[in-house]
């Protein structure tokens, strides 16, 4: 099964305002590290974790690939409210399971607020804070590894 079979392009979760604002999160955030961030989005998620299921998404979009294996997944599936954060293993190590834990909180409230869009710009901002502090962007080497646009599943 390939990429474009798993990811069907439903996008009218977000205007295109608010996708633009995603965006512009992930790429100011990425200028100033070597790590990459991605999101996610699809309408139910069909597996019993979103954990699972974020696991999955990251390996598909072959996430894993980075030159530092630091690279960040934010998956949503709307219907249910359900998201999960999926770091590579560089990142995974070098950063305690409370920060992710923290963010799952903070996204979520935002999440059950409707205040989504701000929500997950606030979670790339964070993100990218913690990513220039373990893994600061170097000038002579780094390149932007993976696309920035959000990624629509099914």
């Amino acid at each position: 099964m390939g990429i474009l079979s798993l990811f069907k392009k439903k996008n009218s979760f977000f205007s295109e305002e608010e996708k633009q604002q995603i965006v512009d999160a992930i790429r100011t955030s990425e200028r100033t590290t070597s790590g990459e961030i991605r999101v996610f989005v699809e309408s139910k998620n069909s597996f019993v974790d979103p954990v699972d299921r974020a696991a999955q998404v990251f390996f598909k979009l072959r996430m894993d690939h980075t030159e530092h294996r630091n690279a960040v997944l934010l998956y949503l599936a709307m219907k249910h409210h359900e998201l999960a954060l999926f770091a590579d293993e560089g990142i995974y190590q070098a950063i305690g399971k409370e920060f992710w834990d923290h963010e799952v909180v903070l996204i979520t409230r935002a999440f059950k607020a409707d205040r989504l869009v701000e929500g997950i710009v606030n979670c790339i901002v964070d993100i990218g804070k913690l990513l220039q502090e373990k893994f600061p962007y170097e000038p002579e080497t780094d390149k932007n590894e993976l696309p920035d646009e959000i990624v629509f599943g099914k």
